[in-house]
């Protein structure tokens, strides 16, 4: 089974210094047949201007992970953390009991492009810990690069919850393959360009939900950027 989730149809909101996308209902959209997928529950796409950004707030109970497309990202927190990510850069952060941060577009005159993830933790009450790592192009290039898992392979972050993320960049042509087990379900985020997947057309910004689908085949019909999650 493959549903996809049309770019066009997603959630939108403009605050001006913000213009994001929302696959998933979240703050003032609401849809209740997108209310998540599994144990993911956000993924925006989010565009935020010079100077731009998201002042100090708080989350609870959440593991949040960004993905940086474009531009460069300033992340401060309550823990002492510190940080410019930059595209190829992820962020991981798990809010547990409770965490305080800000993110900022430090640029002038670059806008940012990110995507934010946010997935249900398998335990509540977890200690809160952030961390920010680069993922260059040649890790991505070609392949799916694992970026978070719950047991932190080939460099990826751990984070606490039955998910691996992988990040993959396609040339024209190229492809890759997944497996998933027969208990598992996936989950694909064009970030940039066009691609199939199973024969199925994606662009940018389409997300898709797959479940008894033993083997996804990703051929790129342009360049193409991409999330692949796997979940339980």
């Amino acid at each position: 089974m493959i549903a996809i989730r049309p770019a066009e149809e997603r959630g939108v909101a403009d605050y001006g210094w913000l213009d994001t996308r929302y696959s998933f209902s979240f703050a003032d959209y609401h849809d209740p047949r997108y209310m998540g997928f599994r144990a993911l529950r956000v993924i925006n796409d989010d565009r935020i201007a010079p100077s731009g950004g998201f002042p100090t707030h708080g989350h609870r109970d959440m593991e949040i992970v960004t993905y940086v497309l474009d531009g460069a990202l300033e992340h401060k927190d309550s823990l002492g953390s510190g940080g410019i990510v930059k595209p190829g850069g992820v962020q991981r952060m798990s809010a547990g009991t409770g965490i305080r941060h800000s993110e900022y577009n430090p640029s002038s005159d670059e806008a940012l492009r990110l995507l934010q993830i946010w997935i249900l933790p398998d335990q509540t009450g977890l200690q809160p810990e952030y961390e920010q790592r680069d993922f260059p192009i040649e890790r991505r290039r070609g392949r799916l690069c694992p970026i978070a898992a719950p047991d932190g392979r080939d460099g990826a972050f751990t984070i606490h919850q039955d998910v691996a993320i992988f990040a993959a960049v396609l040339a024209l042509g190229e492809s890759v393959r997944h497996e998933l087990a027969p208990d598992r379900f996936g989950w694909i985020q064009m970030a940039k360009g066009a691609m199939t997947v199973n024969g199925q057309s994606l662009k940018e910004g389409d997300g898709a939900a797959f479940a008894e689908e033993p083997v996804l085949s990703m051929v790129a019909t342009t360049p193409a950027e991409f999330l692949l999650f796997d979940m339980a």
